[in-house]
C-alpha cells in the first residue's frame, strides 16, 4: 500500500516544514489539491505554493485537479515535474485527447471518479491510464468522513482494470484511516490518500503513516 498524504491538511504556515516531514516519516507520494472554487466550493493552491513544495519534497508529487478547463491547469503545474496529474472524468470532455497530453509530457495520467460515478464511465480509458483515484468522499474540503460504498466500487473498478490494463493503480482518496485500510487493501486498492489523519494524528506522522502500511 502506497501512503499520499494530502498538503491540503497540512499547516500552511509551516509548510516547508510539513512537506519535508511526511517525507522523512515515509510516505511514499505527496498528494496536492489544486481547487479552482469552480468545479469544487473551494479555492485551495496555485503554481506559486507548489512550486515551493516541489523545493522541498523529496519524493514525488501527486497532482490532483479538481478544476474547469483542465488542460490549462497541466500547464500551469507540468513545470514540477510531478508523478501522476489526475483529473475529473465529470468536467473533461475530451479525455483522451488530455491523457495523450499528460503522457506526451512525460508525467503519469490518472482519472478521478466522484462517489457517484460508475467505474463503467471510464472503461473505454483504463488502458490508457497509469492509475484510477477513486474519491471517498465528495471533493472540496478535508476531514469528511468516508464513504463506504467505494469499496464495492474499487472491486468492480478492479475488475475492469484486471481484463483492460493490470498494470493500471486504484487510488482511494478521502476518510481513509487505520480503521478501513485493510478493507481496501482487500478491495484491490492500490494507493490511498491520507490527509486528516496523517497530518493530526496525535503520535505524529510516522506513527500515521506506519499505522496505516
Amino acid at each position: 500500500m502506497l501512503i499520499a498524504p494530502s498538503i491540503l491538511s497540512a499547516d500552511f504556515g509551516n509548510l516547508s516544514r510539513d512537506v519535508n516531514a511526511i517525507c522523512e516519516a515515509g510516505c511514499d507520494l505527496v498528494h496536492v489539491d489544486v481547487m479552482d472554487g469552480h468545479f469544487v466550493p473551494n479555492l485551495t493552491i496555485g503554481p506559486v505554493v507548489v512550486s515551493a513544495v516541489a523545493k522541498v519534497a523529496t519524493k514525488p508529487l501527486d497532482i490532483h485537479l479538481m478544476v474547469e478547463n483542465n488542460s490549462f491547469f497541466v500547464d500551469l503545474f507540468t513545470p514540477f515535474n510531478p508523478k501522476y496529474i489526475s483529473f475529473h472524468i465529470e468536467e473533461e470532455k475530451h479525455p483522451h485527447r488530455l491523457i495523450q497530453k499528460i503522457r506526451g509530457l512525460e508525467i503519469s495520467p490518472a482519472v478521478v471518479l466522484n462517489p457517484h460515478t460508475p467505474p463503467e464511465a471510464i472503461e473505454y480509458l483504463i488502458e490508457d491510464l497509469d492509475m484510477v483515484l477513486l474519491m471517498s468522499v465528495n471533493p472540496g474540503f478535508g476531514g469528511q468522513k468516508f464513504i463506504s460504498s467505494v469499496v464495492e466500487k474499487a472491486k468492480k473498478l478492479k475488475a475492469l482494470i484486471e481484463k483492460k490494463n493490470p498494470n493500471c493503480l486504484i487510488q482511494v482518496d478521502g476518510g481513509v484511516n487505520d480503521s478501513n485500510i485493510q478493507e481496501l487493501k482487500d478491495a484491490g486498492v492500490d494507493v490511498v490518500v491520507a490527509g486528516s489523519f496523517v497530518f493530526n494524528h496525535p503520535d505524529g506522522y510516522k506513527k500515521a503513516i506506519e499505522s496505516i502500511k
